[in-house]
């Protein structure tokens, strides 16, 4: 038995197909089947029938005919000379004899380029051509020929060639080396020399120390000199490596303010 609930349902479905629009047959009850929706009212069909009927029994017009026209004879065409402008230059100008084409542009172009001319100074026109040589510079001492073979084969040759070279063996002056001068007015120590006289390396003990040099005393005194260089030299003029008396060298090692010795033993090769 069917509930009250069923009855709701299959009246709703009822409803809605009876809402659904018919969808046309477009092969059903049309005069040209196959031509899709919209073509079956036969009014329609009728007037594109009709048209069609037209189209076809209308005749295509010719087309329109050309007429011709003769060019004039080439004597009796006269070349227009050709205006000049403000700044010397000719306007360009139509060909007006197509029978003699390349006498008359060659006489454009030898106008222009007088025109061109006038308004450079006088100066010749060079045209871009293919043809053209390069100019030839000549007695230009900015421009050397030495790797040009034709223009040097034609001046020199082999035989002048041995003189030149012999006459430059004849300039030559053999130098013979001499000691270097000794410096003057310069007697401070020589850090160089000293490390080179040296062996041990820095930080070993070398000469005695007395006294307890203070690090304080050792860092005030080193600071007062620009480099390590300065401070042994000055080490050395003052009776180091024996003395110390600033307390610059409180190991013993004979290098004041940690200077090195070991940098310019490399550069001798020791």
């Amino acid at each position: 038995m069917l509930s009250f609930r069923s009855f709701l349902m299959i009246g709703a479905v009822a409803a809605v197909s009876a809402c659904q629009p018919v969808v046309p047959d477009s092969g059903s009850g049309v005069v040209d089947p196959g031509r899709g929706v919209g073509f079956d009212n036969p009014n329609t069909l009728a007037a594109r029938e009709a048209r069609d009927t037209q189209l076809a029994a209308a005749a295509v017009p010719a087309a329109p005919s050309v007429g011709t026209q003769s060019l004039p004879p080439a004597s009796q065409a006269q070349p227009a000379v050709p205006a000049t402008t403000a700044q010397g230059r000719a306007t360009p100008r139509a060909v007006s004899n197509p029978a003699s084409l390349d006498a008359e542009l060659a006489q454009i172009a030898a106008e222009n380029d007088a025109a061109a001319a006038r308004g450079n100074s006088g100066q010749a026109v060079l045209n871009a051509s293919p043809s053209n040589a390069a100019p030839v510079i000549l007695n230009n001492p900015g421009i050397s020929d030495e790797n040009n073979f034709d223009a040097v084969s034609s001046r020199q040759s082999i035989e002048s060639d041995a003189a030149r070279l012999e006459a430059n063996r004849q300039q030559y002056q053999v130098v013979q080396p001499t000691a270097l001068p000794s410096r003057t007015g310069n007697a401070q120590p020589n850090v160089v020399q000293y490390a080179l006289q040296t062996r041990h390396p820095k930080g070993t003990r070398v000469h005695r120390r007395f006294g307890v040099g203070s690090a304080a005393k050792f860092q005030r005194n080193c600071a007062e000199y620009s480099s390590a260089d300065e401070a042994q030299i000055d080490f050395l003029a003052r009776g180091g490596p024996e003395r110390d008396r600033r307390g610059i060298d409180p190991d013993g090692d004979g290098y004041a303010c940690g200077w090195d010795p070991a940098p310019f033993r490399r550069a001798a090769g020791n």
